[in-house]
């Protein structure tokens, strides 16, 4: 499955500027690492992965101060190389899953088609899904230089109040998994919004089932960021 990358209007400007003199298969395999070099500070794409177009929306702040900015220099494209394998590891373990390279970070986002799911009404973690968590678990471990996000949302039925609790129910659940296959609790960061972060029409059976996910945002912690610029110096 194809890793997709969030462009921003900086981003589209890189690549019609690289259109001149790379030909086109280099401009469509292009990843982050080689992009994190020239792109610097974009802001507010890899929140916008999380919870759609309401970014200007209260309640990210939680969310904002993790995830931080792009970046750049020699340090981002040690950064980037290092998100690129972790996303084609998380690809291959998990070929369900929506895998999206934004920014310096991963997002994933299961809803009811890719892996990760609930019952209706329900917050508990099914063997279905406990499969897949098991997977993405261990990828963890296997790269620890990274902070994680976890966060809920549902579709427009039911009540607003009972959305929130159901939102915040099963990004705990996910949460809370994964810290008892043995990850540091320190690494996490959970939020939930509810119905109140669309990123598909509610008014749709299709669009409805999208809306109920859960997405997971990884991220460079301080060692990875810290690392990548004493890396630069040598």
């Amino acid at each position: 499955m194809k890793t997709y990358i969030k462009k921003t209007k900086i981003v589209l400007f890189s690549i019609m500027m690289a259109i001149s003199f790379t030909n086109c298969k280099s401009v469509q395999n292009a990843n982050n690492k080689q992009k994190g070099g020239v792109i610097g500070a974009t802001g507010g794409a890899l929140l916008g992965a999380i919870i759609g177009n309401n970014v200007g929306k209260g309640g990210n702040g939680e969310l904002g101060a993790v995830i931080g900015g792009v970046i750049g220099g020699g340090a981002g494209v040690i950064i980037g190389n290092k998100m690129d394998k972790q996303a084609q590891k998380i690809e291959e373990e998990i070929p369900g899953a929506q895998v999206e390279r934004v920014d310096d970070g991963i997002v994933l986002t299961f809803d009811e088609t890719s892996g990760v799911y609930f019952d209706t009404a329900k917050f508990n973690i099914n063997s279905a899904s406990q499969e897949t968590l098991n997977k993405l678990a261990a990828v963890f471990q296997e790269y620890p230089d990274t902070n994680i996000l976890v966060v809920g949302h549902t579709d427009s039925v039911g009540s607003e109040e009972s959305n929130m609790t159901l939102s915040k129910n099963r990004a705990y659940a996910v949460t809370n998994y994964l810290t008892g296959k043995g990850l540091s609790s320190s690494r996490f960061t959970t939020n939930w919004f509810g119905e109140s972060q669309p990123m598909h029409d509610n008014a749709t059976a299709e669009g409805r089932a999208k809306n109920r996910r859960v997405n997971v945002a990884i991220v460079p912690n301080e060692k990875m960021i810290e690392d990548a610029k004493q890396d630069t110096q040598n």
